[in-house]
């Protein structure tokens, strides 16, 4: 791997490469430790719909689901104990990476069932039987950005439990999302856990939040609004790694850096490509900035090993220029606060409906097993 590579460009300038898909075939055909060897991949994120696709090719899984047939477990263990299986199995393989950054890289996340979205109480007790049976210290519980998610993540970082926070979409969602980060850190420091050990993301969603806006600028159809198009995702973006400078900056985040905390670090999710008409790379070239991660399907790390164009820091210094976007889309009168409720709401029903797909996948498994 020559230095010249985009990716490695892209790592150099202090984004993280983690790859958004997992299935045991990637790890037992060793695909997923060439990722690391030849394009910078230091991470991986899953989700029910990642799983779902996993298990529906499913004879890599045959003789555990014999197993597991043969053990009387019903689908809800079954899913547990394959899903936990497959995260921890990465974990090992990102093991090194996590060790050669001191544990800021080399994580894997897996999701608390959708259904808890809005429970709390739910959402913790999952979230700490996820990180026991992972049992792994790269390991991410990913939890979701809704009201009752805040809570969750909360005790779960006061638990000394390493947080993924997916589904945001809004400014200030993602400012409750770093308060929630901060008062779960000043909670584990109160209890005594060592604070350095504790590490977290905060996944905000790109190009969804463009579909949605460009399906409403279309519907205006004035020329005005369609030179609008696909500027709302990198533009919300931008203004989120404002947020996460401007709040690790206050003396609050400082005293509990100052005792070993970790920065939340911003994740940009959702980086496919939704419209053919963009570049491919559209979502990584221009969010690039120091200190965060990029999660992207296996398609836009191709993309961006093969034809990027990474030309150091494009988010520092766009805020006016994002914040005009933004406010000449409002001036076209979408609200920008009924879009994001909306994905927010979307984003958990999608992922409820991929999590009822991966039961039905395993039941059928179970019971061809038996």
């Amino acid at each position: 791997m020559t230095n010249s590579t985009p990716t490695t460009k892209l790592s150099d300038a202090g984004v993280s490469i983690w790859l958004d898909d997992l299935s045991r075939g990637r790890i037992e055909t060793g695909n997923l430790q060439e990722l690391i060897d030849t394009k910078n991949v230091v991470g991986v994120t899953t989700n029910p719909t990642i799983f779902a696709g996993a298990l529906s090719n499913g004879e890599v899984y045959a003789a555990q689901v014999a197993e597991l047939a043969a053990a009387g477990k019903n689908v809800t263990e079954a899913v547990f104990e394959i899903t936990t299986d497959d995260v921890a199995r990465a974990s090992d393989i990102f093991r090194p990476v996590f060790d050669a950054s001191n544990g800021y890289d080399g994580r894997v996340s897996i999701e608390v069932e959708p259904g808890l979205a809005h429970d709390a109480q739910g959402t913790i007790e999952q979230a700490k039987a996820l990180w026991a049976k992972v049992n792994k210290p790269n390991a991410m519980i990913k939890i979701p950005a809704t009201i009752e998610g805040l809570e969750a993540i909360t005790e779960t970082i006061a638990a000394g439990i390493s947080v993924n926070v997916t589904l945001i979409f809004s400014l200030d969602r993602y400012r409750a999302v770093i308060n929630a980060y901060l008062t779960g850190l000043e909670k584990a420091k109160a209890a005594g856990i060592d604070l350095s050990t504790i590490h977290s993301v905060a996944s905000f969603f790109v190009s969804r939040v463009d579909t949605e806006i460009d399906k409403r600028l279309t519907a205006i159809g004035t020329d005005e609004a369609l030179a609008l198009k696909s500027k709302a995702g990198v533009a919300n973006a931008q203004l989120a790694y404002e947020v996460f400078v401007e709040s690790f900056a206050t003396e609050r985040a400082e005293t509990l850096l100052d005792a070993g905390a970790n920065k939340q670090r911003p994740l940009w999710a959702s980086t496919g490509v939704k419209d053919p008409s963009l570049p491919d790379t559209l979502y990584v070239t221009q969010l690039v900035a120091n200190s965060v991660v990029n999660t992207m399907p296996e398609k836009t790390l191709e993309a961006t090993f093969d034809h990027g164009v990474i030309e150091g820091d494009s988010v520092t210094g766009s805020y006016a220029d994002a914040n005009e976007v933004l406010d000449a889309i409002a001036a076209q009168g979408i609200s920008y606060d009924d879009v994001t409720l909306l994905l927010e709401k979307e984003g958990v029903e999608k992922f409820i409906v991929s999590w009822n797909e991966l039961l039905d996948t395993v039941t059928a498994a179970l019971e061809a097993a038996k």
